[in-house]
């Protein structure tokens, strides 16, 4: 999941960690079939949100009461149906990201929104924690005004709070084309518990959440 910076040796630590806990399934062909979103009902509503790797932005959601479905896969890019590697490479302009089916008299997308702002670094561009590129950019892909005008409002409040060390840099704009990603990756900490676990905590990603927002509840 990683991308490294040429001579930094930190991140060739984490990469070298990354590589182990993926080298089971890298060796499948970029082309396996992917997961079909589920269909969309009008009981239920979409929301996507992009935080680096996904692997580690299903754990949260699938957590909560009235989430129905998350997928990992890619938005935000100018390639029809994007790989993986395509997408790890850079060059397509997508991002890493969730899409998440609820159902909205359960669970609410401000409810939404909190357990996204406090699963992602919003200060630093292109990149979450260990992971460098623009693949790796925080995001929220409204997909009706309701949810731009809430993703803005929540945004500028956590602004104001003045939490955080600096400007949140997240962008927020309308759903494009989400594209899941192939089946190896979905549920993929579910499935392999222990490299997940291990990438997780290598990649520093919980020590600098707990640094950003305190200890989670």
């Amino acid at each position: 999941m990683s991308t490294m910076k040429p001579g930094t040796v930190l991140l060739f630590g984490v990469a070298f960690a990354c590589a182990l806990a993926t080298a089971t399934i890298t060796a499948r062909s970029d082309a396996a079939e992917t997961v079909k979103a589920p269909t969309e009902t009008k009981s239920v509503s979409k929301a996507t949100f992009a935080g680096g790797c996904f692997w580690c932005m299903e754990p949260p959601f699938d957590k909560l009461d009235g989430v129905v479905s998350t997928t990992s896969g890619y938005i935000g890019g100018h390639v029809d149906n994007p790989t993986y590697s395509q997408v790890s490479a850079g060059h397509t302009g997508h991002t890493e990201a969730i899409e998440i089916v609820y159902d909205p008299t359960r669970v609410s997308y401000e409810k939404l929104l909190a357990v996204f702002w406090r699963n992602v670094d919003p200060t630093t561009p292109n990149r979450q924690f260990c992971d460098v590129g623009s693949q790796y950019r925080s995001g929220v892909f409204y997909h009706d005004e309701e949810q731009k005008r809430l993703a803005g409002k929540t945004k500028t409040d956590i602004e104001k709070s003045g939490k955080l060390p600096s400007t949140i840099v997240t962008e927020i704009t309308g759903a494009s084309t989400f594209y899941p990603a192939e089946e190896y990756h979905q549920d993929y900490y579910e499935k392999n518990p222990i490299r997940y676990k291990y990438y997780r905590w290598n990649c520093g990603r919980d020590q600098t959440l707990e640094k950003l927002w305190g200890k989670a509840s």
